[in-house]
């Protein structure tokens, strides 16, 4: 009898064991969900990039459990050829699930794209992105998916009152760090909220840590704008490469119990059982529909423990599980400080870069000095910018200068990459960009048709987030002061770069304003109250993108615009024509075939909005680039811009002006007195 309990009870534990290891293989199994490899640039087989990727890949797999889940690093020196990357799990994740999750997914990548230098995967706990290109802290919107379930909520105008209400909330608690359960998992939030008696909505957000908190925000609202296309669906998830927003009628993350309690229910419904989702519908991409296998796990894993815990206790078994608690690791400072040796330049090494200073590599000029193309001997291309004896600057300023400027990161800011200070000459070296300043091309009657209309949308999207990211993200808050279409330089992928700070001004604090006896600027770009008064602020520089909005929506120079209807300038032709609703008469006609109405005529707004003479009534940029990159913001009508009417104003401005020339010394109040020394680079 004894020996037939005993193989009863091992047959019993058989069965179990049978059950609970599927179940755990099952969780151990991170969900793919997509990944996007960019197909417009590629790298060499066996290159030192596809070195970098290796290097950088390895490094990102054996730290993703750090500084709870986030971990970036930067593969490599020759900075043609450094692999940027992070890899991200979900915020709730075990450190071995994220490990797990991680490690799979960059196995997965690096076979998805082979050769692409841009790429990003998700999973469904997990990301994992990389780039030839930096991009850490810096929000993304172009790499992005959405998801919703083709099961429609029952209840549409209750349940979308208390989904927004939810993922308001979450986008609030995420973007400003608030804590979960006393504990602060940065840039992430979870979120429930009662729907009936009987059901619940479920819900998370998530950014990348390295995104700075109004960069966040932004992200997240058009994560949200991009569910709310399918709002009375039972689920939705947009992953986009700087954030995450998913709901579900299900629990669908761990630790429920962290979550802020259920909202009560807001005139509930009748007490009926809500079905689970039975398939799910991408934006983009393919993909297993219905309930995830993560899902699948989460449910059946506790049942199989219940069981084998049930018998074990029948049979007078006592087993001790030994857990160990993981913390992630505390950030290490890895930060690297940007100092005046690791920036500096020998002279010589400049000399023979630009074939001493040769006029054939000429490629610019300007009243701060003259700009050379070079090469340097690992074969990377350079700006050279030349100072003028007469730019004013001491040695000292001009390396204070340097290193400001140096901390300036941005995709969508000309990158400066050092300098070089011997006796009186003073040199700054930029990244070179390719396709040269948009005036060049969107001004040139022939060369202006390469801009179609979805590269002029995205150009002004570019100049928006380096505008955001000066005056508000960067660790410095600058106004620029010259904001014009000869600064803006396009690369190879027609991404606009803001450049030339010569001008440029560092308020401190809570600033956003100063004044100066000394005018600098071009003029048709100046807001009147600076061009007159001398007062500039952030909202001088939301004038001047205004005017470069309209100027790459009808392809024409504000400042030298003429029109047989009596039209001083470009601002006061495209208020005519607004107030005559007849807004795409100021178009390009060269972009009748590729233009988006709404696209076209949401501009046309937006920029009419930026060059209003009451500054108060300009938005700022981070509202600008909300309402350019989300279709569900309401505008607000334009008043009528300034100079309207008033014949020959220009010659308003002629007193005390100076475009284009050295500073010697700028006289201002409350404000940094140095200007910020920048480059030409075309």
């Amino acid at each position: 009898m004894r020996l037939s309990y005993n193989k009863m009870v091992a047959r019993f534990m058989l069965c179990c064991l049978l059950i609970i290891v599927p179940c755990s293989v099952e969780a151990a199994a991170p969900d793919y969900i997509y990944h996007i490899c960019s197909n417009s640039s590629t790298y060499t087989p066996n290159s030192v990039f596809q070195a970098n990727r290796k290097t950088l890949m390895s490094t990102l797999a054996s730290n993703s459990t750090r500084n709870q889940g986030y971990f970036n690093y930067t593969a490599g020196r020759n900075s043609e050829n450094i692999a940027y990357g992070h890899s991200l799990c979900q915020g709730d994740l075990l450190p071995k699930d994220c490990q797990k999750c991680v490690t799979t997914a960059i196995d997965d990548i690096l076979s998805r794209c082979p050769n692409q230098d841009i790429g990003v995967i998700w999973y469904a706990e997990c990301m994992v992105r990389y780039s030839s290109k930096p991009f850490f802290g810096e929000e993304e919107e172009g790499l992005r998916i959405y998801m919703w379930n083709t099961m429609n909520v029952t209840d549409e105008t209750q349940f979308q009152q208390v989904l927004g209400n939810t993922l308001n909330d979450l986008v609030t608690r995420a973007s400003e760090g608030k804590p979960i359960n006393n504990q602060i998992i940065k840039s992430f939030a979870l979120g429930t909220a009662n729907l009936s008696a009987l059901q619940s909505l479920y819900a998370l957000a998530q950014c990348v840590p390295d995104l700075p908190e109004a960069a966040c925000g932004r992200c997240l609202r058009v994560a949200i704008n991009l569910l709310q296309l399918h709002n009375n669906s039972q689920g939705g998830r947009a992953l986009i490469a700087s954030c995450t927003v998913r709901y579900e009628l299900y629990p669908f993350y761990r630790n429920i119990a962290t979550a802020p309690p259920p909202s009560p229910v807001i005139n509930p419904p009748p007490r009926t059982r809500s079905e689970g989702p039975t398939s799910f519908t991408r934006r983009k991409g393919t993909g297993n529909g219905g309930i995830s296998s993560k899902t699948v796990a989460y449910i059946v894993s506790p049942i199989c423990a219940a069981l084998v815990f049930f018998f074990v206790s029948y049979c007078y078994f006592i087993f001790k599980k030994k857990t160990r608690g993981v913390t992630p690791q505390e950030e290490t400072g890895d930060d690297e400080i940007t100092t005046i040796e690791n920036l500096q330049f020998e002279f010589s090494t400049i000399e023979v870069a630009t074939n001493s200073f040769s006029p054939d590599n000429k490629i610019g000029a300007g009243g701060f000095g003259d700009v050379f193309k070079g090469v340097l001997t690992n074969g990377q291309q350079i700006a050279v910018k030349r100072l003028s004896k007469g730019s004013g600057q001491g040695a000292q300023e001009f390396q204070n200068e340097v290193v400001l400027v140096a901390k300036l990161q941005h995709r969508n800011l000309v990158r400066l990459l050092g300098f070089c200070l011997q006796a009186d000459e003073k040199i700054l070296v930029y990244e070179y960009i390719r396709n040269r300043s948009l005036d060049n091309i969107l001004f040139d009657p022939e060369r202006q048709r390469q801009l179609d209309w979805l590269k002029r949308y995205k150009i002004i999207g570019g100049i928006a987030r380096g505008l955001v990211y000066l005056h508000e993200d960067s660790r410095l808050r600058i106004i620029h002061r010259d904001l014009k279409a000869s600064n803006i330089l396009l690369d190879q992928d027609m991404n606009a770069k803001i450049s030339d700070f010569g001008m440029a001004r560092i308020i401190g604090g809570e600033q956003t304003h100063g004044d100066t006896n000394r005018i600098v600027g071009t003029y048709g770009y100046m807001a009147p109250e600076y061009a007159m008064h001398g007062q500039f602020s952030l909202k001088s520089d939301v004038f001047s993108f205004g005017v470069l909005v309209l100027e790459i929506v009808s392809g024409k120079k504000n400042n030298s615009f003429h029109q047989s209807d009596g039209a001083q300038d470009l601002l006061s032709y495209a208020w005519k024509q607004w107030k005559n609703s007849n807004p795409l008469e100021l178009m390009d006609p060269t972009l009748i075939d590729s233009y988006s109405r709404n696209e076209v005529i949401r501009c046309f707004q937006i920029g009419l909005l930026c060059v209003q003479e009451d500054v108060e009534a300009r938005p700022s940029m981070a509202l600008v680039l909300t309402m350019l990159t989300s279709h569900s913001v309401s505008i607000a009508l334009p008043k009528e811009p300034p100079f309207y009417n008033h014949s020959k104003s220009g010659s308003r401005l002629s007193e005390g002006f100076i475009s284009d020339q050295p500073t010697s010394k700028s006289t201002t109040i409350s404000v940094d007195d140095s200007s910020i020394t920048g480059v030409y680079a075309r």
